[in-house]
């Protein structure tokens, strides 16, 4: 287990190369691909939101593609296309092994609902063909605050696909600093080199099933879950999804903090990045806060109510 842990720092330590500062959004995101889940990232412009994902697709030798989202991005764009000439079928940039859907809440509904399969199913079909994806098969979508102008409110059932909503926010002014003298001379990225292939990653998400969660931890997060949609606060609480993911992530999250077991802190940890955005208030805030910022209030509130098991 040793080199597992080694081969999963390492990525780890490279990936903050590039990302300076970040280190537990990076922890969490590699979890997060261990966890075979996707992660949405949502935050101001400009503060290395498409910087992180291309950093972790250049520390894995694997294939990746990048979708720009806009207004006039078709679904046949993301999945691909039957061509009428030949009948073959064109793959579209969703048929890789880590996608980049940057500023996805640009894209319209209708071109949102085209990674629905994808990342639920981890295939496409086009004209009654199942095509499978090849794994592993990891998205990482970027989005603007949903309060800026030009954007669509990405529904319950897109929400749901993602096992994660993080926020980078601003670096410190000495991080500062040292990115803008260091990106005078050259792009980290750009010399950013793989330290794993496909394989190696297939072997470490294989081995998230096999670390060790005790019956009450999983009683825990079952019972956090079921809270959000028993409690007043909510009108729509997470679904059976959001638990599966919730435990999974926190055994790939202490894979990533090199232990074999999860501990009670994961769990508490991790509910508060799983189930915000997959929830919708009974009630509009008060506050001049965001819809996000109200979203994870009212989840704190309600976690906060169910007990936290002992070690």
């Amino acid at each position: 287990m040793k080199e597992n842990f080694e081969a999963i720092q390492a990525l780890v330590g490279n990936i903050g190369k590039v990302v300076v500062g970040k280190d537990e959004v990076i922890r969490l995101v590699v979890a997060a691909l261990l966890a075979r889940g996707h992660v949405l990232v949502e935050d101001k412009p400009g503060v290395g939101k498409t910087v992180l994902a291309r950093a972790l697709a250049g520390s894995i030798a694997c294939s990746f593609k990048r979708i720009q989202c806009t207004p006039d991005l078709l679904p046949v764009d993301v999945t691909g296309y039957v061509d009428v000439r030949s009948g073959q079928f064109k793959q579209g940039p969703i048929f890789a092994n880590i996608v980049l859907a940057d500023e996805l809440n640009r894209a319209t509904p209708r071109t949102q609902s085209a990674l629905l399969e994808p990342m639920g199913e981890r295939q496409v079909s086009i004209d009654g063909v199942t095509h499978p994806l090849t794994e592993p098969f990891f998205v990482i979508a970027t989005q603007n605050p949903v309060e800026h102008r030009g954007v669509n409110d990405l529904p319950e059932a897109q929400l749901d696909r993602f096992q994660m909503l993080l926020s980078l926010g601003y670096v410190t002014a000495e991080e500062e600093k040292h990115l803008i003298l260091v990106r005078r001379q050259s792009d980290p990225l750009e010399a950013l080199k793989p330290v794993m292939n496909a394989a190696q990653l297939g072997m470490l998400i294989a081995l998230v099933s096999i670390v060790k969660l005790k019956d009450e931890l999983l009683d825990y997060a079952v019972a956090l879950v079921r809270a959000t949609r028993e409690s007043q606060l909510l009108e729509l609480g997470a679904s059976t999804r959001a638990a599966l993911q919730l435990v999974r992530l926190a055994q790939a999250y202490a894979l990533v903090q090199q232990r074999a077991y999860v501990i009670p802190d994961d769990i508490k940890q991790l509910a508060q990045l799983v189930l915000p955005h997959r929830v919708i208030p009974a009630a509009a805030s008060n506050d001049n806060v965001s819809t996000t910022q109200w979203k994870q209030e009212c989840v704190r509130r309600v976690l906060a109510e169910v007990k936290v098991p002992q070690n």
